[in-house]
């Protein structure tokens, strides 16, 4: 791991505002990171995209997606809590990457100028050889996850929903994709994420958004794994409880 912790520091006193009201941030002054890959779960609105984008910014990786090397705004959307974040780290690394599936389609446009002003395919290389707009969503994402996560220096990389755009068989694809990063020694993910899929990676870390404060949990205790077992165990009662009229 290379980013061993974030500190929550300076925390305003007006907590009653968004994201500073976030149960999950109450009576929290540091998050640790002690493995490879660590994951961010909870309900929408729980905070955990929001810290992500936080770490993402103080890290120095542009907010809507990129590195530090991409420099585009389409939307001053970010929130202030990258104001209220320190960044340890043992050692600091600058390369990396910023994954946010809701602005990947402005990222790729943004690449696509890139090309056009370097006269030439070479900014495509590390994104599969060809625009991100001639691939479909989930091809896409995995040329960014093959290509240009090559793994050969050290590196974060900040992953928000990427199952977004992925099937069922390009989920599994991902994981081999983080267990070769993370026997190669040279990358450290933090992913938030709804999938059961992927929140079933060995050994990662799986950090829950829905408790005060956030704090680890077991992967068969989430909510996901939970539910989706329900589901796929017992679909039939399950959808007619759900589809039964009111009988009041």
């Amino acid at each position: 791991m290379f980013l061993r912790e974030v500190q929550l520091w300076n925390w305003p006193s007006h907590t009653d505002t968004y994201p500073f009201n976030l149960p999950a941030f109450q009576g929290l002054s540091r998050i640790s990171f002690r493995t490879a890959v660590t994951f961010f779960v909870g309900e929408n609105g729980s905070g955990k995209s929001t810290l992500l984008e936080a770490i993402a910014k103080e890290a120095g990786f542009n907010p809507e997606g990129g590195n530090r090397n991409h420099i585009f705004s389409t939307a001053d959307s970010e929130s202030s809590l990258h104001h209220y974040i320190r960044l340890s780290w043992m050692p600091k690394v600058t390369s990396g990457f910023f994954l946010r599936a809701e602005s990947f389609f402005n990222f790729s446009s943004y690449i696509d100028t890139l090309a056009k002003d370097d006269m030439s395919d070479n900014v495509y290389a590390a994104y599969g050889g060809k625009s991100l707009h001639q691939q479909s969503h989930g091809e896409s994402f995995l040329s960014l996850f093959t290509h240009h996560f090559q793994g050969r220096r050290r590196a974060l990389y900040l992953l928000d929903e990427p199952e977004a755009a992925l099937s069922p068989a390009r989920q599994l694809a991902l994981l081999r994709i983080l267990w070769d990063h993370e026997q190669a020694g040279q990358s450290q993910f933090i992913i938030a994420t709804h999938s059961p899929i992927l929140l079933g990676y060995p050994h990662a870390t799986i950090l829950s958004f829905d408790q005060a404060p956030l704090a680890p949990i077991r992967y068969e205790d989430t909510d996901h794994f939970i539910i989706t077992k329900q589901f796929l165990t017992h679909r039939d009662r399950i959808l007619r409880e759900l589809f039964k009229e009111n009988q009041d």
